[in-house]
């Protein structure tokens, strides 16, 4: 089974009232037919099509998972990325062709967008610039300890904008720059008022305990960000070879035999 990290974006819940989503007292179990995703094939982590609740900050919030929509938007993603190197072999116009068209009906739909991100074996450093280092929380789930950060949408928001802009500043440009812009970008198209959740998951299970609860991956990264607006090029490498390592450790089992 492939360790799972996400982010997620939980929508307060008087947003989904107006749209018509009542959200329950407890975790609802999957509602609607999702037959078409393994229609179309390549489909992995869980369906449900249901809503995540949330309790924080004495509100309540709901995110909705939308499988099918993150489904298929990966699925042609996918085929885009690696044109002309295996992606149309991989994904053939048959099946980009029925993955449009269930993306067609689904954004006929209310809330038709996504709001999980995932990413198998690590967490992207770029996540953790969206966060504090005073949000870090250490959770239990189904299988021990785990980490969690949750913030307001208009601070994550401002945060990405604010490492975008020193990246620019000392003339970093290029992918490291662009995927943090598409990260932004993403953030943005939520409400200021909605929930924003980096949840390690199953990654956490790559990790032993005690190094669990000593990961402190925000705050090297945000020693790393400012250390470069400050210019100082030594200070920031060392902090950001330090939560690379970190993390090479669990990308590795994606390549081990």
């Amino acid at each position: 089974m492939t360790a799972t990290a996400y982010l997620r974006v939980y929508l307060p819940e008087e947003t989904l009232n107006s749209e018509g989503l009542t959200l329950p007292e407890v975790s609802s179990e999957p509602t609607g037919s999702l037959r078409a995703a393994t229609a179309v094939g390549l489909v992995r982590g869980s369906m449900r099509d249901d809503v995540l609740i949330a309790e924080w900050g004495g509100a309540r919030y709901g995110c909705v998972r939308r499988p099918l929509l993150r489904a298929m938007e990966g699925l042609l993603a996918f085929r885009t990325a690696y044109a002309g190197i295996g992606g149309e072999l991989l994904v053939p116009d048959r099946v980009a062709r029925k993955a449009a068209e269930h993306l067609d009906s689904i954004y006929e739909q209310p809330l038709a967008r996504s709001f999980i991100l995932t990413s198998a074996w690590h967490v992207p450093l770029r996540w953790f610039s969206a966060f504090d280092p005073t949000e870090r929380e250490v959770v239990e789930n189904e299988t021990g300890k785990s980490i969690r950060y949750r913030t307001l949408q208009r601070e994550a928001a401002g945060r990405l904008d604010e490492v975008t802009g020193v990246l620019r500043d000392v003339g970093m440009d290029g992918g490291v720059v662009s995927e943090i812009e598409e990260l932004a970008e993403w953030v943005a198209g939520h409400p200021e008022d909605a929930l924003v959740e980096l949840d390690y998951g199953s990654v956490a299970d790559l990790f032993d305990e005690a190094d669990l609860i000593l990961d402190e991956s925000s705050s090297e990264v945000w020693e790393s960000i400012n250390a470069l607006a400050s210019g100082d090029w030594e200070t920031a490498s060392t902090h950001y070879v330090a939560v690379a390592m970190r993390w090479a450790g669990p990308m590795s089992v994606a390549f081990s035999s």
